[in-house]
């Protein structure tokens, strides 16, 4: 009877061992190797034979991961408090190096992600980071890249996903906001004032080297506003132009040739 039991644990022990010789890799993934804890091999995708107790494997997914990067509390160079967070995007390109050069990268990714977000905003202006912010994933790519290098890993892409300030800083940039739309507004109708002036004093200029272009102008306008019947209006009538006028027809008060002043007295 023992040896019977004794059998069996030896062949479930034998198709144990055998099932954990094969594993099998997806296209996506890859494994380190390791013989009595040496680096041996980068294996994979498809089917690959492990040998139990002497070699060892390590999966490593190849595909790009997405790493939420915390709200981080930050002052920016003009003393404003802000809270930020990003997302970086990234992927293994070398398994060797992401297992043996480092203890979790993907902690370590994390890690380096904070502090780069904390010390590299620091240095800019709110206004740089509500204004620039492909110029500063830019550069946060940059460096998180350059780090990251001897993991074996490559940052794809890193991006500022929210600016949170506080509510009264918000009313500040609020007026301020509202302040530059008043000096603009201004400085145009300033400007357009001066356009408007200077085309006064051309028509003046034309106006003066043409009278005749004077009385029409007043005729004209003078028609415009009468066409409105609710109002009385008086208008003053220009002496030059009453001159004009008398100076064309015959004077109608003229007394006959033998009259004498005396005789009207």
């Amino acid at each position: 009877m023992i040896t019977t039991y004794t059998l069996l644990s030896i062949a479930v022990l034998v198709i144990a061992l055998l099932v954990s010789m094969f594993r099998v890799l997806r296209e996506y993934e890859r494994g380190v190797v390791f013989m009595l804890g040496r680096f041996q091999a980068v294996k994979g995708p498809g089917l690959i034979i492990i040998i139990p107790v002497v070699q060892q494997m390590v999966r490593v997914d190849l595909r790009t991961i997405v790493l939420d990067v915390p709200t981080q509390d930050l002052i920016t160079r003009d003393n404003v408090s802000v809270r930020v967070n990003a997302v970086v995007y990234f992927r293994v390109l070398d398994p060797e190096m992401a297992i043996n050069n480092v203890e979790n990268y993907l902690e370590a990714t994390s890690q380096l992600a904070q502090t780069t977000l904390r010390s590299v905003l620091g240095q800019h202006e709110l206004d740089e980071l509500l204004s620039e912010r492909e110029t500063l994933n830019r550069d946060l790519q940059a460096i998180l890249d350059q780090h990251t290098d001897n993991w074996g890993i490559k940052i794809a892409n890193v991006e500022i996903k929210h600016v949170d300030i506080s509510e009264s800083m918000v009313r500040a940039m609020a007026r301020q906001a509202e302040a530059e739309r008043m000096r603009r507004a201004k400085v145009i109708h300033a400007t357009g004032e001066l356009e408007a002036s200077r085309k006064l004093s051309e028509a003046a200029e034309v106006l003066a080297r043409q009278p005749n272009a004077l009385q029409l102008r007043y005729l004209q306008t003078l028609t415009e506003v009468a066409s409105d019947r609710t109002n009385t209006l008086i208008f003053p009538v220009p002496m030059d132009l009453i001159s004009r006028f008398a100076s064309k027809t015959p004077a109608a008060t003229q007394s006959p040739a033998g009259d004498k002043p005396e005789d009207h007295q």
